[in-house]
């Protein structure tokens, strides 16, 4: 059974599904991560190694050590609460694509070389993308056509990356590869950033994951964030430009999630500041941050994925996420509002949820790297958080003024997914040795200290009256009906006006070169008559015009290169 690569179960669960209903197909969705984690816990041990040779290429399926089975675990958790929660779907698509998704996640993690992880870095992209669709709606047409392109650029970087590395050392393995690779290096790096959602690389997600189904964006949440992840601490721990990256997506985050009016877009922000602190881990390179990072990521499956869940519950009850126009939901829907506060606590990393034992270790390995300027910073990030993700979301979809909303409770099974998820968050806070058991590198931390305990405290209380008297004093950005664009303002604002406008002026030159043709040719006729013109005859068709003058376009351009020295 340790032959067995994991993501081939969740494969052929895809293709039960496709052709079951009901109650059978609910079986296969439950059952398929539990015994799959099940074949993970007993059947696979760090070490395990399963290969293939295919056209002289060795291709690793299963590369097992404790690093890719803490991400196998975690998935299987992820994709267990996902199915319990869309259990009342009957969309076939969605459920073969999260599947297919959970299955292509898996695949990744256990990769042994480039090629593999390539194949399914792909499969991630075009299964998940389905996740968008599902929804039916134009602007969740254009938001998947928009995500799927950076993740299949992702891909093709990926590629040309894995290539140039291979014919610079003749190895595909996937290892530690660092920018030292050279070109390789970079590629590689920028394809995992595209995943990771860089700074200026990251409007794929709060694009796209907005735009979702109810239970798609609570997969999305899970999966191609934490592979990338996953994909940077196996392939460029220690490298110091990620401190920087990672210190940026924690801070720039928190400003966009403020004024943004749609909570799942604002959840969509605190995922790229939440993956910023992992991305900082990495950066750092030590046991403590590196321990730190991927113990962060377990985290946040856990609780984002119960936030999109108590989000995803408003949106399916009330067909609205604008929290100008929510409020008051707490008497509607309580059982959902209080597991929302527990998601809200967790991400804001409160003592006794499981953000707080995560989070502190990263802190806790920037002080012990000298790193004090960027402690403040990732302190301001916290605190952050705690105002758009662990005051903001709750408050405004729960409390803030009665909007006159009255529904019903979430359906069970989401009641049921979420109660799973807000138990999990506070057994990881209150027993955090089980997650550091599960660590890959060797932990000597224990975060429950009087010190830490009470700084954190009062970062949050400060944050909380920070909020308060914002609102009192009617400072706090209000919600509006608007659309926010941030990195997206290059290619759904500059590049549509710069291309009309290049379109324009190509018209408007090709219409004065016509005329001026035109006229010369009329004066021509005038002072020589019009058999002297009959070899011009054709010159005076339009399309002919049209070829003088594309003709006349590409000479200028190749004599701007020669002359700019641009042509060698």
């Amino acid at each position: 059974m340790s032959e067995l690569p994991p993501f081939l179960l969740f494969f052929i669960a895809a293709g039960l599904v496709a052709v079951t209903r009901g109650l059978p197909r609910q079986l296969i969705l439950l059952a398929t991560p539990v015994v799959t984690g099940l074949h993970l816990w007993l059947g696979i041990n760090p070490g395990t190694d399963v290969a293939y040779s295919l056209m002289s290429y060795e291709l690793t399926v299963v590369r097992a050590d404790k690093l890719s089975l803490l991400f196998g675990y975690l998935f299987c958790i992820a994709s267990f609460f996902a199915a319990i929660y869309s259990l009342h779907v009957k969309d076939t698509k969605q459920h073969v694509a999260g599947l297919v998704y959970a299955g292509s996640a898996l695949g990744a993690v256990f990769s042994g070389d480039l090629i593999t992880l390539f194949i399914f870095w792909e499969l991630l992209a075009i299964s998940s993308v389905f996740l968008i669709w599902a929804r039916g709606t134009e602007r969740a047409l254009k938001a998947g056509i928009r995500y799927l392109v950076y993740q299949v650029l992702s891909g093709v970087l990926l590629l040309a990356g894995a290539l140039v590395y291979y014919h610079n050392t003749g190895s595909l393995a996937f290892d530690h590869i660092g920018l030292e690779a050279g070109v390789a290096g970079w590629l590689i790096f920028i394809a995992f950033g595209i995943k990771s959602a860089f700074p200026f690389l990251h409007s794929w997600l709060t694009d796209g994951y907005p735009e979702a189904t109810v239970t798609g964006t609570v997969l999305l949440s899970a999966f191609t964030t934490k592979v990338a992840v996953y994909s940077l601490a196996r392939g460029f721990a220690g490298e110091e430009i990620l401190i920087y990256i990672g210190v940026t997506m924690a801070c720039f985050p928190i400003f966009y999630a403020v004024i943004e009016n749609d909570l799942r877009r604002v959840l969509a922000y605190s995922l790229i500041n939440q993956v910023g602190f992992m991305v900082t881990g990495i950066g750092i390179g030590t046991a403590l941050a590196l321990n730190g990072a991927v113990a962060h990521a377990f985290s946040d499956v856990i609780f984002k994925g119960l936030l999109f869940m108590s989000m995803g519950a408003v949106l399916y009850r009330t067909g609205n996420i604008n929290g100008s126009d929510l409020g008051g939901l707490y008497k509607s829907m309580p059982k959902t509002t209080l597991l929302c506060i527990i998601g809200a606590l967790s991400i804001s990393a409160f003592p006794l949820f499981s953000g707080f034992v995560s989070k502190s270790m990263v802190m806790t390995a920037l002080m012990q790297e000298d790193h004090g300027y960027f402690w403040l910073l990732m302190l301001f990030a916290s605190a952050g958080v705690f105002h758009h993700a662990g005051i903001k979301i709750p408050y405004f979809a729960f409390f803030h003024h009665d909007s006159g909303i009255r529904t019903e409770e979430a359906p069970r099974n989401m009641l049921v997914a979420m109660s799973v998820v807000a138990a999990l968050c506070i057994f990881i806070g209150t027993q955090p040795q089980y997650l550091y058991a599960l660590l890959p590198w060797e932990v000597e931390y224990w975060p429950y200290d009087l010190t830490h305990v009470l700084a954190q405290t009062q970062l949050l209380f400060f944050s909380a009256l920070a909020f308060v008297w914002l609102n009192k004093q009617g400072l706090y950005p209000p919600e509006l009906h608007s659309v926010n664009l941030d990195a997206e303002w290059f290619y759904r604002r500059l590049l549509p006006a710069g291309a009309q406008r290049t379109l324009k002026l190509l018209r408007s030159a090709k219409e004065t070169m016509l005329t001026t043709v035109t006229a010369h040719m009329q004066g021509m006729q005038n002072e020589f008559g019009k058999s002297a013109l009959a070899k011009y005859h054709l010159s005076e068709s339009w399309p002919t015009g049209s070829m003088v003058f594309w003709i006349s376009t590409i000479l200028a351009a190749f004599l701007l290169l020669g002359l700019f020295g641009l042509g060698n």
